[in-house]
């Protein structure tokens, strides 16, 4: 989602339609899908400990369609879960120490968190502290998200975030998302200046601005909040190997709960991290040998985004993942598969999006779904097999 909505579908509960774009769901707050609801967990600190990842991949089992789904604000979900065991799911999830009691914080809760922290770093104390701090915040459109990112380099550059916590070349900054410069704080400091620009946020939001970014595309923000260059992003992260653990990817953000516990039980984590790049971190682990994950960091269907089309989500009329899973190795850059022209699964452009339309593809290449499309009316047969064509046609 938008948060890059990448699993956003349906209407939501209490007779709200989700259709409008941008809404996202929450634990308290479902929206409902073709197959259930699809109830949001937003666990503190991005990380899971082997306890809760296993017991939550049983509740994915017991409740919902048996997989967990990574969102780009580093959240999970459950999908398919039937409305009657709702309120069994929330004290489930209660009792695991992954649901605020009030809906008001829970819906506040949108941190993300760079998932190299150690406990005790500068990342891991200020991430602590702005959680304790969430009802100081001002009442935000519920997409609003912040970033506590202090590593050596921003990691979370591309991901999702109106007001952000890095490291500059002389020390920690608040940087507000689409400046290029940000308010020199300590650690002392950090937390009171952002909820000081949360507030001025607040206050200018309209109903055609509702993030930052649209914000100062309007007004400047006050000039000793962006007297502080801000690092460069640090590369993106690559599956792997990585100083505490190892990155595995999971195919549009789609993981099979039975394998994840295989994967924790196997290794004895302790242990996981949810990132926003559809990846997790495995505790001191090592890339498994388990097929329902992605261990090589070249492998094209983690190039490739994908809804959950239909017949799961009531918007779309296409299905897209096997299509997007044939299709990846045929293309060099990055694939969008849309179920409908709201492009839930990638807001940026792509090399080649296909958007369903009437039980067909609309196709363009270096575009968003709600672009114009450049071919209409396509069959996905005749899709796989033009790029099919294409691949075989250059090979040497």
């Amino acid at each position: 989602m938008a948060d890059a909505a990448q699993f956003g579908d349906g209407a939501a509960g209490g007779g709200r339609m989700s259709g409008v774009k941008g809404w996202c769901p929450g634990a308290h707050r479902p929206m409902m899908a073709a197959d259930g609801l699809v109830v949001r967990i937003r666990p503190a600190l991005a990380r899971l400990s082997a306890q809760q990842a296993l017991s939550l991949c049983d509740l994915a089992q017991r409740y919902g369609q048996g997989y967990l789904d990574l969102t780009s604000r580093a959240n999970v979900q459950i999908r398919g879960v039937p409305p009657g065991d709702h309120d069994a799911l929330l004290a489930a999830l209660a009792g695991l120490g992954l649901l605020d009691t009030d809906p008001a914080l829970e819906a506040r809760r949108n941190i993300l968190v760079a998932p190299f922290w150690q406990a005790g770093d500068v990342t891991h104390g200020l991430s602590l502290a702005l959680l304790d701090r969430l009802g100081d915040l001002p009442d935000l459109p519920a997409k609003v998200g912040f970033a506590v990112d202090c590593g050596p380099q921003p990691c979370l550059d591309a991901a999702s975030a109106d007001i952000r916590i890095e490291r500059s070349a002389h020390g920690l900054i608040l940087r507000a998302d689409g400046a290029a410069a940000g308010r020199a704080v300590i650690e002392e400091t950090a937390l009171p200046a952002l909820i000081d620009m949360a507030h001025w946020l607040a206050a200018r939001i309209t109903s055609e601005r509702r993030r930052m970014a649209r914000v100062l595309a309007q007004m400047p923000l006050p000039p000793e909040w962006c007297d502080a260059p801000a690092l460069a992003p640090a590369p993106a992260p690559r599956i792997g190997a990585h100083h505490g653990g190892a990155l595995i990817g999971a195919a549009f953000g789609h993981v099979d709960a039975a394998a994840l516990c295989r994967v924790i039980a196997a290794q004895d984590l302790p242990g996981i991290r949810l990132t926003p790049w559809r990846m997790l971190l495995l505790e001191g682990g090592a890339p498994p040998g388990d097929a329902a994950f992605v261990t090589d960091a070249d492998d094209p269907l983690m190039r490739a985004d994908a809804c959950p089309g239909a017949p799961l989500c009531p918007s779309a009329s296409v299905e897209t993942r096997v299509l997007a899973r044939a299709l990846a190795p045929h293309i060099s850059g990055t694939l969008h598969v849309s179920g409908c022209a709201k492009g839930c699964a990638r807001q940026a452009p792509a090399d080649v999006t296909l958007i369903g339309r009437d039980g067909r593809f609309d196709m363009l290449r270096r575009g968003s779904a709600g672009d114009t499309p450049e071919r209409c009316g396509r069959h996905p047969d005749d899709i796989l097999a033009e790029f099919e064509h294409n691949t075989l046609s250059k090979t040497p």
